[in-house]
């Protein structure tokens, strides 16, 4: 019986272990957290990140290592590599982690995306706010999700500001100035590749935000078929190069018909947890297919399906199993402000079956704000 090493142990760890346990594999868990959730699922191995010693004697414990955070030092995935099979890369990890060598690789590949620049110096930074125009954002280049390491450029004022909150870390992890987009919507593409070089991606998805962290998502997106084609084309184009094995997201902006990147996550992704209950094969069974060599499953969503993620509390639970087209997802976490608990997805054959599930819902459980892009989206279709 094979087992899967996980570095990181979240929710997303956890996730994969629901399914890899009908193919009939164990996991261990690696994460410096005693609490981490997946621990409540398999074997849980406390530990830094960086502490080499201690991923060795992990590493020797498993059969294949993956991971569910991608700020997991690419130094130790490349350590790892060396005695078991990593999957994805450290060189896909690597590139993820730098926002400007993402950015860059983007561009190599003739991929739309907005105007960035490296913010080595405070004179650099109005430069090219300058040059740029406004509202920009600075961002530092690494470690920095879910809105964290930001500061949004909307005046001149604002320059010296975001110095002054995020330019101690030029030296150590970098800075990096973005183009404000006007979008109209988030999209992204989930897919899997595997060593083989088979590729299959999940329906693209529409995204909703609030403070720069995922609020739900809608599959299929509803966009015209060649904007869904072009996504995934991206996507397909970023894997190739990264000779990439697992699953990853590619988070992109439509703009006035022209599809921008934004960012890749290396990893299984939040705006895919919908695949979990509303697709052929989810996210999960598949980044799993994959890096052990099995053939991947099928992507395609089963009608139409969304996920309402859930951040600081859990809600009731009763109201979204009172449907029948609802599934729970509760992380087992323990609830703090801003932290991703658990979510709810939904599937139904229609896009009118799936708004007569979610309205009351979002009515019982007081979260008509987070509902209503969903209900809007889907009546227009």
């Amino acid at each position: 019986m094979t087992t899967v090493g996980i570095l990181g142990g979240g929710q997303l760890a956890r996730m994969m272990i629901l399914a890899g346990a009908p193919l009939g594999l164990r996991f261990r868990v690696y994460d410096p957290a005693a609490d981490a959730c997946a621990g409540q699922l398999a074997p849980l191995v406390t530990g830094a990140f960086d502490d080499l010693q201690a991923l060795r004697a992990f590493a020797a414990s498993v059969d294949v290592i993956t991971f569910d955070f991608e700020n997991v030092p690419a130094a130790s995935v490349a350590a790892l590599t060396a005695l078991k099979p990593v999957f994805p890369n450290a060189q896909a990890l690597a590139v993820a982690q730098d926002r400007l060598s993402e950015k860059t690789l983007f561009q190599s590949l003739g991929i739309p995306l907005p105007a960035f620049a490296d913010i080595p110096s405070l004179q650099v930074l109005e430069q090219k706010v300058a040059q740029f125009g406004l509202p920009c954002i600075v961002k530092t280049r690494r470690l920095g999700y879910d809105g964290k390491g930001q500061f949004r450029i909307r005046e001149q004022a604002d320059v010296a500001a975001a110095w002054q909150a995020l330019g101690e870390q030029a030296g150590s992890v970098g800075l990096i100035l973005e183009g404000f987009v006007h979008f109209d919507c988030e999209l992204s593409v989930v897919a899997a590749r595997n060593a083989a070089g088979d590729f299959v991606a999940w329906p693209v998805t529409r995204n909703w935000h609030v403070d720069g962290v995922l609020s739900a998502s809608l599959a299929p997106c509803g966009m015209p078929q060649a904007v869904q084609d072009q996504a995934v084309a991206h996507a397909r184009a970023v894997a190739e190069h990264l000779d990439y094995v697992g699953v990853f997201a590619l988070e992109l902006f439509h703009c006035d018909g022209q599809l921008l990147a934004n960012e890749m996550a290396p990893r299984v992704h939040n705006s895919g947890h919908w695949t979990g209950d509303g697709a052929q094969t989810s996210q999960f069974a598949n980044h799993l297919r994959a890096g052990l060599g099995l053939p991947l499953g099928d992507a395609s969503v089963l009608g139409v399906a969304c996920m309402l993620n859930w951040l600081g509390t859990m809600p009731e639970a009763e109201p979204v199993l009172a449907q029948a087209a609802g599934f729970w997802h509760d992380y087992g976490k323990q609830p703090r402000a801003g932290r991703k608990v658990g979510h709810a997805n939904f599937r139904a054959d229609t896009p009118a079956a799936l708004c007569q599930a979610l309205a009351p819902v979002g009515q019982a459980l007081g979260r008509d704000d987070q509902v209503r892009p969903l209900l809007d989206a889907l009546s227009a279709r």
